[in-house]
């Protein structure tokens, strides 16, 4: 095809030749590159905003990668923190009830850590609100195990010494009451022998003849053996540990020694009626973390459940006490 080209002339009604210069040449070649890149940057705007470069494609999938992962880790801490509060629980309502421990409060257990700069280092980041809380969650999941591994610990030591709690806890009356022929006076309000006032009796009361021998009802250290304390004459104080202390009022005699290690069904004195009394008996108190319990709960070595439910009714009668 010919480059020649023609143009009609209206005037001379003929063709002539079509002459370019130079500058025409320049002026059609940046109008053909205007229009190709206008063409290209259109181009380029339309791919980026409906297509995703390579580089973009890789950082989405890190991205759902990482939050496949995240969601990975949380159902994780979720089991953790389930198993672990199902731990706190059995050895808060099982493990140290059996020992007679006191529980871990959720206050020591759930407490978190200190300093407000912990987590300062890993603020900036992209993701720097869920890189902390996560990192507080396991944080407070780690604080959570320890406790509970200590506590474990403290419950394997009282395990080994579970016979030694088991004889220290006081488990027998204070004198020999075979078929229960010694009714006693029980726990709770009661008529006053001598002001004829209701008071608060904070034991029991066995009537039985001067001279019974008294033992003690579980294994423990004498704590005290004198007459110096009001209203009780001759007494006894024994320290079980555990929180567990037992008190023999108004002997006639004592038959042990201050500082004396005495084992349960030990000799510790004798029935009689000093102090605040009005006939021979034995009173005894049983001391639960220095507060004044119910004897009647303590008597499981030596009653039959027939003969608790029958002491249970005896004790319960409103009567007179004996000091």
């Amino acid at each position: 095809m010919s480059k020649i080209k023609y143009r009609f002339n209206p005037k001379s009604l003929s063709y002539e030749r079509v002459k370019t210069n130079w500058k025409q040449i320049v002026l059609r070649f940046l109008s053909y590159l205007a229009t190709g890149t206008v063409f290209a940057a259109i181009t380029v705007i339309l791919y980026n905003n409906f297509f995703d470069s390579p580089g973009e494609k890789a950082y989405k999938r890190e991205n759902e990668l990482m939050q496949l992962q995240y969601e990975l880790l949380q159902k994780k801490m979720e089991h953790i923190d389930q198993a672990l509060a199902d731990m706190e629980d059995r050895d808060n309502n099982i493990y140290r009830v059996i020992f007679e421990a006191e529980p871990i409060s959720k206050d020591i257990r759930n407490a978190g850590f200190g300093g407000v700069d912990r987590y300062k280092k890993l603020e900036g980041y992209d993701n720097s609100e869920l890189i902390i809380e996560t990192t507080k969650r396991l944080d407070q999941l780690t604080k959570r195990m320890y406790i509970q591994s200590k506590s474990f610990d403290d419950v394997v030591k009282m395990a080994k010494n579970k016979q030694q709690l088991i004889n220290s806890i006081p488990a027998i009356m204070p004198i020999n009451n075979k078929f229960l022929r010694h009714a006693p006076s029980g726990f709770g309000w009661r008529t006053h022998p001598i002001y004829k006032s209701s008071e608060f009796h904070p034991g029991m009361d066995f009537a039985s003849p001067e001279g019974t021998p008294i033992y003690a009802t579980g294994d423990g250290t004498i704590e005290r053996a004198d007459n110096t304390a009001q209203g009780y004459g001759n007494h006894v104080v024994i320290n079980h540990g555990y929180g567990y202390q037992t008190l023999y009022g108004h002997m006639s005699r004592i038959a042990t020694i201050l500082g004396k290690h005495v084992k349960r069904g030990e000799l510790i004195g004798y029935v009689g009626s000093t102090g605040l009394s009005t006939a021979p008996h034995v009173h005894y108190e049983v001391i639960k973390n220095s507060e004044k319990v119910n004897p009647v709960n303590f008597y499981y070595n030596d009653l039959s459940p027939e003969e608790y439910q029958i002491m249970l009714e005896l004790s319960s009668k409103s009567t007179q006490s004996f000091d």
